[in-house]
């Protein structure tokens, strides 16, 4: 048995590896046509072909995460439907695969694909997109936009709460376009400051602002608007790089527990967070779906596929893995939209497919 194990896990990680590198190649020819433009661009045409090509590197993680689930099911599928065309999945039955076996030993193999998209997804992919996003932003000499209207934060402190918007961060790290509300405990406008940049102090405990604009309001004197123009200001606040910076990436590109804080921050300030907790247990349930796609395969070695094309094979694992990624798209956003229990959007997909899958081989076993 553990011979047969060993074939099992050798030839299923190898077909998985040459789906996972024929994908990769299809990306980074895109990701290279995409970046050829640019060529040229930037001060004193700092964006080379040597700085292209590393940009394309950059994101190679982030498709490798996303393609996972897919990859493993077309590899899984080949390597199952070949053994189903060949007999050899008789003669495995026969030395004492049975299907109970034959499950066990896919998931254990599934389990090291989970930890392989887990460590991808959650550390190299977060990592390698803001390193990307830095490295536009320094060779083609532009600002990172936080959005379309910059990255909004609130922060609540004893009596106050600001509201902070930050439209950019530029290329060496700095804040721009910074706008920043102070409310009293009864929820009142106090002040309002606007300042063209700003920096982290070195203890995290406060922001230096330059070129300031600080009006402050007071219903009780006759002139309540006070206008006062500095050259530079210490705002105190929590907010601390790390937090701001997270708005550079989506929610899905974020690491699993940078995420959770972030959640954790909306919902201490009051701020709504039903879409950074439907993105965060899609973080979650996401590699489990490579558990999902190995179960999916199973039955194609139960069929009878003689006179059957390894091609329409392969071209059924395709449909069946985007379907995958799509409903796993589709389902956050009709979660969002219907208010669904964040948990729930996420793991629906994955428990439709694990279902189907089961029903498909229970089926495949009473038959046989």
């Amino acid at each position: 048995m553990k011979t047969l194990r060993k074939m099992i896990y050798k030839e299923v990680l190898t077909k998985v590896a040459l789906a996972t590198l024929g994908f990769l190649a299809m990306f980074i020819f895109f990701d290279s046509v995409d970046e050829l433009k640019l060529i040229g661009k930037g001060p004193g045409g700092a964006y080379t072909m040597q700085v292209a090509a590393l940009y394309v590197a950059l994101m190679i993680p982030n498709h490798l995460y996303e393609l996972m689930p897919i990859t493993v099911l077309i590899g899984t599928i080949f390597v199952m439907a070949r053994f189903a065309k060949s007999s050899e999945f008789t003669i495995m039955r026969t030395s004492g695969l049975g299907p109970w076996k034959a499950l066990r030993t896919l998931l254990e193999l599934g389990l090291f694909f989970v930890f392989i998209a887990f460590v991808v997804g959650d550390y190299m992919t977060p990592a390698c997109s803001r390193q990307a996003q830095l490295l536009k932003a320094k060779f083609l000499g532009e600002t990172i936009t936080l959005g379309n209207s910059g990255a909004w934060l609130k922060e609540n402190r004893d009596n106050t709460s600001s509201i902070v918007n930050v439209l950019a961060l530029s290329r060496d790290g700095q804040l721009t376009g910074i706008r920043i509300y102070e409310f009293n405990q009864k929820g009142k406008m106090t002040s309002m400051i606007n300042a063209e940049s700003g920096e982290f102090s070195d203890d995290g405990q406060a922001w230096n602002l330059k070129a300031v604009l600080r009006q402050s309001f007071d219903i009780s004197l006759e002139q309540n608007i006070d206008r006062v123009s500095l050259p530079t200001l210490t705002w105190p606040t929590h907010l601390k790089e790390d937090m701001v910076s997270v708005a550079l990436l989506k929610p899905e590109r974020m690491a699993t527990w940078d995420l959770f804080h972030y959640i954790q921050h909306l919902k201490s300030n009051g701020q709504a967070s039903h879409r950074y907790e439907i993105d965060f247990w899609k973080k979650v349930f996401y590699p489990l779906g490579c558990l999902v796609m190995v179960v999916l395969a199973l039955p194609f070695a139960y069929l009878h596929l003689r006179n059957a094309s390894m091609n329409s094979m392969v071209f059924a694992g395709v449909i069946i893995g985007i379907t995958f990624v799509l409903f796993n798209n589709l389902f956050g956003f009709i979660g969002n939209l219907n208010d669904w229990s964040p948990w729930l959007a996420a793991a629906t997909p994955g428990i439709v497919f694990m279902a189907g899958s089961l029903a498909v081989f229970a089926r495949q076993v009473l038959r046989h």
